[in-house]
């Protein structure tokens, strides 16, 4: 039997991943949760509880099956929010220029029988040593704006990766190898 999906997400990413594996959600719905990491949380265990937490938090209807998502990006222990200005985006570039860093991208599926699973994907990412000048051009394009770590893997940002060993999806937002297995198993009709 298909079952309706509800994606636990308002981003236009994660239903653009979906659309690549065949799935088009029946339904969006976006949590509304508190995503301060807690005291001495790392990263991929944070990843992990946001993108379970996120799928909990939305309204099901029996029989519908639920997916939420959380892309994390570390540098050492250290989490990087969510950019919320052009300020925030060049911050986190000096940081990143020049050093690996961790993306953990974590999804959580609800099947319709109330069982929960939750995966976690962990990619290297590689930024070349950046100039300044280059670090204001992509933080004046605003793209970076509402990312995690502060930069979008899939635009302008890819000119400046020299290093990516992992999930590219997943550090765009849904790694679909993961993201097809699990909702194939929640009975989802995936491409």
């Amino acid at each position: 039997m298909n079952r309706t999906l509800v994606l636990a997400s308002s981003s236009p990413r994660r239903r653009d991943l979906l659309a690549q594996i065949g799935v088009v959600p029946g339904a969006i719905r976006s949590p509304d949760i508190d995503e301060s990491p807690r005291k001495g949380e790392l990263a991929r265990p944070y990843a992990e509880r946001m993108a379970s937490e996120k799928a909990l938090a939305v309204p099901r209807q029996e029989g519908e099956v639920v997916l939420a998502g959380d892309t994390t990006v570390a540098l050492g222990r250290r989490i990087l929010p969510q950019a919320e200005n052009e300020g925030d985006v060049a911050r986190f570039l000096r940081l990143l220029s020049g050093r690996r860093h961790r993306v953990h991208s974590a999804i959580s599926v609800i099947d319709a029988n109330e069982k929960q699973r939750t995966r976690c994907v962990t990619s290297q990412v590689k930024f070349k040593r950046l100039s300044e000048e280059e670090i204001a051009a992509y933080a004046d394009s605003g793209e970076g704006i509402g990312k995690a770590g502060g930069y979008a893997i899939q635009g302008r940002a890819a000119g400046l990766i020299d290093f990516l060993a992992g999930s590219h999806s997943g550090v765009v937002g849904l790694p679909l190898f993961e993201t097809r297995a699990l909702l194939k198993a929640a009975g989802i009709a995936v491409g």
